[in-house]
């Protein structure tokens, strides 16, 4: 028995792979549900009815799909091209408080259509610089950035931390640990009167086309691919390997910053350290059932969503612990690595 790599992969089996990835982790969570004593197929029916059985329900699924389709499309931008961004959690937390600053110190007083957009670039570009240094540490000393963006996650968070205690430290929150509210035009408008489902929803949508065309319509895209697949090969063919990964790092950096921006201004108004129940991390999750596939990450997003936020409902009424969601994210991360591969290689006798 050996493994055979496939020469062409119908497409059929491309789309099929995430289905059948997210149904194996289902069944397999579903033994654990009913190891826990509850009817499985009611469980993930409360689940369903928990996200999306009410306007309320479905107005905080589609909020906090929100963030996931930008920290998604962060990871399968970089991964694309085999730039293992793992740093998107610090990223995210950079992007948050560097738009809260600037909201709060630097553009405070301007309208909306100006202040908006130019918190989105702050914030984008403080993502940006955070993902940049593990790359040039990659590109001159053969630094592995898988370990420097994972442990600049915790440097984010703690220079955070530190500023929302000290110089950014609001002093109306009787002592509490949070920066500064953002300016009241800085506040992204609602989709939804009476909820909190704001326009980040709309934009991370189109964020997720643009990225689509970028990567299948224009020579960049052709370019990071190949430096996915082949980097030597990449070379060979005069694709600018350093100068096409830089553009990458900037583009994957920059979403992990917006999301921390949008949610910042769409959500919260203000940083906390709990800011993120860990948006960076799901993000990857989210990017994989996707199969680096923007538009595929907007479902991945919805479905990560679903699986959060109506396991509290089910948890609540069924009393199933809610990391029954947890596990069934882990395991719908660990069939598509595992589909993946199959779609990629064949068994031969």
């Amino acid at each position: 028995m050996r493994f055979e790599r496939r020469e062409h992969r119908s497409t059929l089996l491309v789309i099929a792979t995430p289905i059948l990835a997210v149904i194996a982790a289902l069944a397999i969570a579903g033994l654990l549900i009913a190891a826990a004593g509850a009817p499985v197929f009611e469980a993930y029916w409360k689940i369903l009815t928990s996200a999306f059985g009410s306007r309320l329900s479905a107005t905080e699924t589609l909020t906090r799909a929100s963030p996931l389709i930008l920290t998604g499309l962060a990871a399968a931008v970089a991964f694309r091209a085999r730039l293992w961004n793992i740093g998107g959690e610090g990223q995210f937390y950079l992007g948050a408080i560097a738009a809260a600053a600037a909201s709060a110190h630097l553009f405070a007083g301007l309208p909306s259509l100006l202040q908006i957009p130019l918190l989105f670039i702050v914030g984008a570009f403080a993502g940006m610089v955070l993902l940049l240094v593990p790359l040039w540490l990659r590109l001159r000393f053969s630094v592995d950035e898988v370990v420097t963006t994972l442990l600049l996650n915790f440097v984010a968070l703690l220079f955070v931390s530190m500023l929302i205690d000290g110089v950014l430290k609001d002093p109306a929150a009787f002592g509490w640990p949070q920066s500064e509210a953002v300016d009241a035009a800085a506040r992204l408008p609602k989709l939804l009167a009476r909820s909190r489902l704001h326009i980040g929803l709309g934009i991370a949508v189109v964020i997720a086309f643009l990225i689509y065309f970028v990567q299948t319509r224009t020579v960049f895209g052709v370019q990071s691919r190949a430096a996915g697949l082949n980097p030597s090969g990449a070379v060979f063919a005069g694709v600018p390997l350093g100068r096409t990964l830089v553009i990458v790092a900037m583009i994957s950096g920059g979403l992990a910053g917006l999301a921390g921006t949008i949610e910042v201004l769409g959500v919260k108004g203000y940083v906390t350290t709990d800011l993120s129940p860990g948006y960076g991390y799901s993000g990857i999750v989210v990017a994989m059932l996707a199969n680096l596939n923007p538009l595929g990450v907007v479902l991945a997003a919805l479905f990560t969503a679903t699986m959060f936020v109506g396991a509290d409902g089910m948890s609540r009424s069924m009393g199933i612990p809610t990391y029954i969601a947890d596990v069934t994210v882990a395991l719908s991360l660990l069939s598509m690595l595992v589909a993946v591969f199959f779609t990629q290689y064949r068994i031969r006798r």
